[in-house]
């Protein structure tokens, strides 16, 4: 099927028909990720159909996506063609061109020839313009706007919520979930990307909705079933790489560890996040956050640079990341055993009716009989 498309979308394209090649290959965005060889092929058809219909900003997003690709000769057909679509436009001498009269008939055409020819014996030609000279200056005010145009397209393109969230089940038992949420009714790409990424590492729809966007707007929870710690930290971490991967930037592998002691009355837990967001810059509309609950504020060691904050209503803690630094965040806290506490409680009470067994010996009154 995208291979036909494919194949359309580039008849469409020798043919000039550029708006034939957005509405072909746009619906295969959400299939077929950049960081693949047809996503890539894909977004640099799309490219050239935006820089045909003269929506430049478009075009060199779709370039920026292509750099995750595997293949490298479509990585430099990317760079190549982003290279022109960056390039300063220059203004063309009006010495340059020639202005061609008006031929609607042909006395008018005769009457100019005839004063061009009058005019050509009694003025001279103007001198040539002087030489350059100076240093050549760089085009600054073309990167400034093309940094706005940029800005404005991810403006108009809409906000973005990314909640990952991580519920403690009971000793050595996690629960992974992520919330997406804009506010728009749609989802935006890569949301809807994200979200078919989720499900087919086994995420399914949560019964429970929590809304962050407000009403009226895009609202979607996928949670995963109740794992072992380590596997459930390491589906989070691939979850994270997954996200960096669809939106076409590198990231370091984030650090995650869950550290427990079994105290038979309880577990003593240690919890350590680190995340590396020291290479990828701020976006205007796009926040991403780790919830963890039930989790008591006094659990918190370390939490940098931003704090994690009670979220109201619940036992949990928000802790929102940072674009452009290290973001690091340290737990300890106890998760109480019922069974051993109930096993405590037996003991403490065998205890005390020995006690006072002992106690009703030493007054003299013997064990106790049955009655005759």
């Amino acid at each position: 099927m995208a291979e036909d498309l494919l194949a359309a979308a580039h008849l469409a394209l020798d043919r000039g028909d550029y708006g034939q090649v957005v509405r072909l290959l746009e619906p295969l965005n959400i299939d077929h990720p950049a960081a693949t060889v047809i996503g890539a092929e894909i977004q640099l058809l799309l490219a050239t159909a935006w820089m045909g219909r003269g929506d430049n900003a478009r075009a060199i997003l779709c370039c920026r996506l292509i750099k995750r690709c595997r293949d490298a000769s479509l990585r430099a057909q990317a760079t190549d063609l982003l290279t022109v679509l960056e390039a300063p436009a220059l203004e063309r001498p009006r010495d340059w061109s020639i202005t061609l009269p008006d031929l609607g008939s042909a006395e008018a055409v005769g009457g100019q020839m005839q004063q061009l020819a009058r005019g050509r014996r009694s003025i001279k030609p103007p001198p040539p313009p002087p030489p350059p000279v100076g240093p050549t200056r760089a085009p600054v005010g073309f990167a400034v706007l093309a940094v706005l145009l940029l800005l404005v397209t991810l403006l108009l393109g809409g906000c973005t919520e990314v909640h990952s969230e991580l519920t403690f089940k009971g000793p050595g038992r996690l629960q992974v979930a992520h919330g997406l949420s804009s506010p728009g009714p749609q989802p935006e790409p890569w949301a809807r990307q994200f979200g078919r990424t989720l499900q087919s590492q086994g995420f399914h729809p949560a019964r429970e909705l929590k809304s962050f966007a407000g009403a009226g707007g895009f609202n979607q929870r996928l949670e995963s079933r109740v794992l072992a710690a380590p596997e459930a930290l390491a589906l989070l971490a691939a979850n994270l790489s997954a996200a960096a991967d669809l939106a076409g930037v590198a990231l370091p592998p984030p650090h995650f560890q869950l550290r427990e002691r079994n105290w038979l009355l309880g577990v003593r837990q240690s919890l350590e996040l680190a995340v590396d967001l020291r290479g990828l810059t701020a976006l205007p509309g796009f926040s991403a956050a780790i919830d963890l609950g039930p989790v008591a504020p006094g659990a918190v060691r370390l939490a940098s640079p931003e704090s994690a904050a009670v979220i109201s209503g619940r036992a949990a803690l928000h802790w929102p990341l940072r674009f452009g630094a290290s973001n690091t965040l340290q737990l300890s806290c106890w998760r109480w055993s019922a069974l051993g506490l109930g096993g405590a409680l037996i003991a403490m009470a065998l205890v005390l009716v020995l006690a006072l067994e002992r106690l009703r010996r030493l007054l003299g009154f013997g064990l106790p009989e049955l009655p005759a």
